[in-house]
């Protein structure tokens, strides 16, 4: 898909978007990159000049720790605008890398800038696309700090397979999600021996199961129930 298309189809997802506010997105001069697994797009301390739109593959975002380690804060799928923000920040004080194979593209702020102040719906739009971002971060607080283990991670299987399924990615109960155990992990604030033990019960209750890559979900009411879900926060209209 286009990246045109494919930011007008995002931004839909929560906004109202005229025909001008599209005919305006059409103009947008869009960069293309492709980034290698594990490559960094942004990194923490940047101060970058344009954002992207995802067009193919998985991006994470992350906090560097000072030893070395990762703590995921979120990921991003083809669809995605994951740094809409950096529009609105002088330096970022997060990273964004590949997971695997990746194809973005860019858009200059000078660009954005001068869309927004011809088209403040536009504006709003995309400023809601951050809020909806910080939605996202408050959950994630609330997901690592106040639920069980079980809880936690059927809770995250159960927000990407959402927004997944609202962009068109799940195919029937599966969807494809390049994530090692260890990022699991990472993302959760577990262990790897406890990333097993969870998975291993959450298997065994037959709702969901994450196996080289592939989420299968095999009883959707059952794993919102277990992860405490409610999809309120991502601000979406209800996929079919």
């Amino acid at each position: 898909m286009e990246a045109d298309k494919i930011v007008v189809n995002k931004l839909k997802e929560h906004s109202r978007l005229s025909g001008d506010d599209i005919a305006e997105i059409r103009t947008f001069s869009f960069a293309p990159r492709e980034l290698a697994d594990h490559e960094d797009l942004i990194r923490q301390g940047d101060e970058p000049d344009r954002t992207v739109v995802v067009l193919s593959g998985w991006v994470a975002r992350y906090h560097l720790l000072s030893g070395g380690g990762r703590q995921y804060l979120s990921f991003h799928m083809a669809g995605d605008w994951p740094d809409a923000q950096a529009l609105f920040l002088e330096r970022m004080d997060h990273a964004v890398c590949a997971l695997g194979p990746v194809l973005v593209a860019g858009i200059a702020h000078k660009e954005l800038t001068r869309a927004i102040s011809r088209r403040p719906s536009l504006g709003f739009a995309i400023w809601r696309e951050t809020l909806i971002d910080a939605a996202m971060f408050r959950e994630a607080i609330t997901n690592n700090s106040a639920r069980t283990k079980p809880a936690r991670m059927a809770h995250l299987f159960c927000e990407l397979f959402y927004r997944a399924r609202a962009l068109g990615h799940v195919r029937g109960d599966q969807l494809q999600l390049p994530l090692s155990l260890i990022q699991l992990g990472e993302a959760l604030g577990m262990a790897i021996a406890t990333v097993n033990r969870t998975l291993v019960e959450l298997r065994a209750s037959r709702v969901v199961d994450f196996r080289s890559g592939t989420l299968t979900v095999h009883n959707w009411p059952r794993m919102c129930a277990i992860g405490d879900f409610d999809p309120g926060y991502l601000h979406l209209k209800p996929p079919r």
